[in-house]
């Protein structure tokens, strides 16, 4: 099997008030369209994941974080036909700024024991049932 490139992308579980989880449809044109997955996105060269998702968070959805905010919860680690991807996961409780769509995505705040009726990426999947379990 030939080698495959590492991709290192993070990926963050904002959790509102209500305990509800935001997750984002991937529009038309991308790969994996239509699938659900949690906001986040490729770490640059030079970023860590948690600046990376500082950045992605004003980039994608218009609100604004600070490193300090996001805790580690997991992460995951798949391999794509081309490509394997590990992706450390975050979760987030504070920012500032209403989640809106900027690149446009469908957005839905989720209960954690209904994200399981969602469709998504391989790499999301056994996120799911840890995150019910943890929130």
């Amino acid at each position: 099997m030939g080698e495959r490139p590492l991709v290192l992308v993070a990926a963050v579980a904002l959790i509102d008030v209500d305990g509800r989880v935001l997750i984002a449809q991937r529009p038309a044109g991308k790969s994996m369209a239509g699938l659900w997955e949690f906001p986040g996105g490729k770490v640059d060269a030079g970023e860590t994941p948690e600046q990376a998702l500082v950045r992605e968070l004003h980039e994608e959805l218009g609100i604004e974080t600070a490193t300090s905010c996001l805790a580690p919860i997991a992460f995951a680690s798949h391999g794509y036909e081309t490509f394997h991807l590990l992706m450390p996961v975050f979760a987030c409780r504070k920012w500032l700024g209403t989640p809106q769509s900027r690149e446009g995505q469908a957005l839905r705040w989720v209960m954690p024991m209904e994200l399981s009726r969602y469709p998504m990426p391989p790499a999301d999947v056994p996120l799911v049932g840890l995150l019910r379990d943890l929130l």
